[in-house]
């Protein structure tokens, strides 16, 4: 008798093995545009309404320490989508991203090639070249970085229909009538209820433009938030106490300086109705997936690819080396993937592709830089790094560790600045440390962990020489 149930425990233990290393075939990648870590409920944030994000959450799990590596320009979205489908790190991408040679082969390339359908709609901010190698087909397509409102804004957006030419000649550019968030929903939708997305696996990748601004939500959502009722965060200042090398870029023009508290509150107002629209539409996706029973058999991932000040240290965009503006929300559900998990390990965006790629067993091409953490997906304990590097222009950079702590560096025309912050006890990044004495090592230690960093991610500078090592005119900032 003993023996026998010996034997089924055995049994027991190797079905709940298989189950819980079962995998999907299928794959949805939803990103989000200028969505911050902090604005998401399963972050602990309790006024930002997200259901349907933190219903994903739920089934899955969370990364509360996700981020993007940064850009060399304002429009760190470009790289930042680039990282995400190739696995590459920012320091080695042509022109920022802008371009995607054929020697960076991405996640859709590669799956294309195995037999799948890869479907795209929503925002391409890089080559149509690429895009025409990466996507067998697709829904409306917005070529650009942003909706305008002197294009229709997120409200009418200017998009071109799928052309699987890749040439998209003018005849197939319209302006919708569709809010741009629901109308990449619709697209998605329907091509998860087609009969193509039943019969062969797919990869389908939903690039949202929202909560980027302009930020124009749909009277609804505008109405859930009173901006006499939201809190300003704990770090919002009325201006930045120094210039930190793009004061004048584009985002940081959008409120007068110095900061009005009333405007900001408006403006975050604004942006959680951007935010909650979006969360309404990933939760109607979703409902498709689970109609075409497609769920089961899906991976999910989403996440967002850069985050935002709106008011925080006096800023309002993401062109810095602030929390708020290189973390990122990321979940990732599906088979195999364990619910109500969290982990607080440190990941990159470009860490997404390598993952993917050990999750469908697939080889990753040669031209992948950074780290799968799939190990992180059987086990929320683990972790595949220990620092955290990023870099913003060719005038400030960072490093932070386990222990919580984080050095900024700026060279901003030839004026040297340092900050500190002990994030464990300052996660708002109010308290510099940088004059105390007593950290003086350890900012030591950190600066030649930084200039190893900046060496294995192939950075052209060198903190310890004049310059940082630039031998040519710097560019004009805010361009």
């Amino acid at each position: 008798m003993k023996t026998v149930a010996l034997i089924l425990l055995s049994f027991l233990s190797c079905c709940c093995f298989s189950q819980s290393n079962k995998t999907a075939k299928n794959v949805i990648i939803i990103y989000a545009d200028d969505h911050s870590y902090h604005a998401l409920g399963a972050m602990g944030n309790k006024v930002v309404k997200t259901p349907n994000l933190d219903k994903l959450a739920a089934s899955g799990m969370m990364f509360t320490q996700t981020h993007v590596m940064g850009g060399h320009q304002g429009a760190v979205c470009v790289p930042s989508r680039v990282m995400l489908l190739t696995g590459r790190y920012v320091n080695r991408l042509p022109g920022d991203g802008g371009n995607i040679p054929d020697s960076l082969v991405s996640l859709p390339e590669v799956l294309r090639s195995k037999g799948y359908t890869t479907y795209h709609t929503g925002k391409w901010h890089s080559d149509k070249a690429s895009h025409h190698r990466m996507f067998s087909t697709g829904g409306d397509i917005f070529l650009g970085g942003m909706h305008f409102n002197r294009d229709g804004g997120q409200a009418h957006p200017t998009v071109y229909t799928f052309d699987s030419t890749g040439s998209y000649p003018a005849s197939r550019k319209r302006n919708s009538d569709t809010f741009s968030t629901t109308l990449y929903a619709n697209n998605a939708i329907q091509f998860l209820s087609s009969k193509t997305a039943k019969e062969k696996p797919f990869f389908c990748y939903v690039a949202f433009t929202s909560p980027h601004d302009p930020r124009t939500p749909p009277a609804a959502f505008e109405k859930i938030y009173d901006p006499a009722n939201i809190p300003l965060p704990p770090n919002f200042m009325s201006k930045h106490p120094f210039d930190n090398g793009d004061m004048l870029v584009r985002d940081e023009q959008l409120l007068p300086t110095p900061r009005d508290t009333a405007a900001t509150k408006k403006d975050i107002a604004l942006y959680y109705g951007m935010v909650s629209e979006m969360d309404a539409q990933v939760g109607r996706i979703m409902e498709a997936l689970d109609k075409a029973g497609l769920r089961e058999n899906t991976l999910i991932v989403f996440a967002g690819d850069n985050g935002l000040a709106v008011g925080q240290h006096g800023l309002l965009g993401k062109q810095n080396l602030y929390e708020h503006s290189i973390r990122v929300p990321m979940i990732i559900s599906g088979p195999g993937i364990p619910s109500n998990a969290k982990t607080n390990g440190f990941t990159y965006l470009s860490d997404i592709a390598p993952t993917v790629y050990e999750y469908l067993g697939i080889k990753a091409p040669a031209s992948v830089e950074a780290k799968s953490f799939f190990s992180v997906l059987k086990d929320p304990s683990k972790s595949i790094r220990k620092n955290i590097y990023n870099v913003y222009g060719h005038w400030s950079r960072s490093i932070k560790t386990e222990d919580g702590f984080k050095l900024i560096l700026y060279n901003v025309d030839g004026i040297l600045t340092t900050q500190f912050f002990d994030l464990k006890n300052d996660p708002w990044e109010t308290k510099d440390l940088s004059k105390d004495e007593r950290y003086s090592n350890k900012i030591t230690a950190m600066r030649a962990l930084l200039k190893k960093e900046m060496i294995i991610t192939h950075d052209n500078l060198n903190i310890d020489l004049p310059n940082w090592g630039r031998t040519e005119k710097q560019k004009p900032r805010g361009s």
